[in-house]
């Protein structure tokens, strides 16, 4: 008999990429940023760096290489979240945004961490208006699915249970009108699980 899948986003519900990010500033320039606001949604604001453009961008984009996407340490809650979702009988799937390239990298970093998780579906991004995850996820039949960012839930059927993470708030891109195609909403994927298996 077939496992029900539920599919997982990896940065910001199984990896915290927002810490992962100022190693890459390290990295890149030698010296760890100062955390400036611990509750922005997005690493840029999270991290006391500036802008960049032109050959400095492009240094810092180099780092985020192989090393980088094995390495995203896990969110601390997130690993026995998923043993329990695994123990009560569900494969879990990570569904991503990362390219593609970048599959097999996550895929051992996550193992690595110990997460009961066999397979990465890397999705690249996209900006027609729709999940570039949805296809991803209609394929693989998954009965729910986890994410930080609500333009991901764009385009999934009313079948699929979409649950959002309201992870840190300053400068969230988790608001407004589409919030209502949202069936449940949690501070973390421990919260998901615990409501999860306790309502099936």
């Amino acid at each position: 008999m077939r496992k029900s899948i539920i599919a997982l986003d990896a940065d910001g519900v199984l990896l915290d990429y927002n810490l992962a990010y100022a190693g890459a500033w390290e990295r890149a320039f030698g010296v760890r940023p100062q955390e400036r606001d611990p509750l922005a949604y997005w690493a840029m604001d999270r991290w006391a760096v500036e802008r960049l453009d032109g050959p400095r961008l492009q240094q810092l984009v180099e780092c985020f290489d192989e090393t980088f996407w094995s390495n995203v340490p896990a969110i601390e809650t997130a690993l026995p979240a998923c043993h329990a979702l695994h123990d009560a009988g569900y494969e879990l799937v990570c569904v991503s945004a990362v390219e593609v390239q970048y599959a097999k990298a996550r895929l051992r970093n996550l193992r690595a961490l110990g997460f009961p998780i066999e397979r990465v579906i890397a999705t690249g991004d996209a900006a027609d208006g729709r999940s570039p995850k949805a296809d991803a996820l209609i394929e693989l039949q998954a009965c729910a699915f986890v994410d930080d960012f609500l333009p991901y839930m764009a385009g999934l059927p009313a079948s699929i249970h979409a649950a959002l993470v309201q992870r840190s708030p300053n400068g969230t891109p988790n608001v407004g009108v589409a919030l209502a195609s949202v069936h449940s909403q949690h501070i973390d994927l421990a919260d998901f699980a615990a409501w999860w298996l306790s309502s099936r």
